[in-house]
Parts: C-alpha cells; structure tokens; sequence
C-alpha cells in the first residue's frame, strides 16, 4: 500500500471481537430517533416484486401512505399511547413492511408461475386495505387496551385522510383483510370455535 491508500474492514459487530481490537475501533452510534423512518422507506418499496414496482398506481400509493401516515402515527403512539413492552419506529415499520410481504409474495414470478397483468391490477384495488391492516397490526398493535381506543381513534381518522377504505364497525383490531374475497371481515367469522 502506497501512503494515499487506506484499508477499511467493516464488520458486520464485534461479537468476538477481543477489548484491544475494540479499543481500535473507532465507531459512531446514531440513536434510532435520530434517523427517520425514510430510508427504510425508500428501502422497501425498492425491494418489492419487479411486477409491483412496475405499477405506477401501486408504488405511488405505498410511497404516499407509508409518509404520510408511519412517521405520524409512530410519534402519536409515544406521545398518546402506553407500551407494555417499548418498541423502536424503525422496527413497527419493518414489522408493518413483513405483513404486506407476506401478502406480496405469490408477486412474484417463478419457474411455475409468471404473475400476470391482471394479478397486479386486482392488487391495485386492494393495496390500501392491505397497507391499512399491515399498519393496525405493527404500530397500533403494541399498545396496551387504553391506548388501543386511541389509536383506533387517530389511524381511523388518518386512513380517512390518505383514502384508506375501513369498515366503521367495531375497532379497527377487529377486522382482518381477506385478499381471496377483496373483503373486510370480523375476527370472529375467520376464527373457528374452540371446543374442548
């Protein structure tokens, strides 16, 4: 190496890394807070099935509803809400990014299968509810029973505010998104009895 050249490892951590190698170590922390939730944003949605990003409507929608309503949400939840286990914003919007994931998977091409046009086009009708149930499940969902009503309150007033489509009965913990039928239904209709 010549006097101008430089080497740099980057280790993914330091968990068997001895305190004299540590103690070389020159690292900055950056307190969660102190970044936005943007990045993970812009993350995600480039990380989508090629077939979803290819729709203007889809990307377009995802993008405005995850500022629009994450970083609003995320802060109400700290400043209105109790957690009965805390949680950080970037992990209730990875949480929120796996439950549409798992909706988006059978997006994506295969050897079997190729998604066709019409696939994403139905998916362009159901995009805000999906985004609307994966939103109640990861930042609404860690609050206790009190700060439930008020999130129910706020996300409510927020879907209406971003044109997120939800049924007026009941909470919004009460309903669950059902993208066979591209229907809301309550909870106790999916769940069969338990008998002893």
């Amino acid at each position: 190496l010549s006097n101008q050249m430089t080497m740099m490892f980057e280790v993914e951590d330091l968990a068997v890394a001895s305190p004299a190698t540590v103690s070389r170590c020159g690292m900055v922390y950056m307190e969660p807070e102190a970044l936005t939730l943007q990045p993970l944003i812009d993350s995600w949605l480039e990380s989508l099935p090629p077939k979803i990003r290819e729709s203007e409507k889809i990307m377009k929608k995802l993008r405005s509803i995850y500022e629009n309503v994450m970083d609003d949400a995320c802060y109400y939840l700290r400043k209105n809400c109790t957690e009965p286990v805390l949680t950080v914003d970037n992990n209730l919007c990875q949480s929120s990014f796996r439950i549409l994931d798992s909706y988006f998977t059978k997006y994506r091409d295969t050897e079997i299968k190729v998604v066709e046009k019409a696939e994403i086009e139905e998916l362009e009708g159901m995009i805000t509810s999906l985004a609307a149930y994966a939103l109640t499940w990861s930042v609404a969902a860690t609050t206790d029973i009190s700060g439930r009503k008020r999130m129910d309150a706020f996300l409510r007033n927020k879907f209406k505010e971003n044109e997120m489509e939800f049924p007026k009965e009941n909470t919004i913990y009460d309903w669950s998104f059902d993208d066979k039928n591209k229907e809301w239904k309550p909870w106790l209709e999916i769940i069969p009895p338990y008998n002893c």
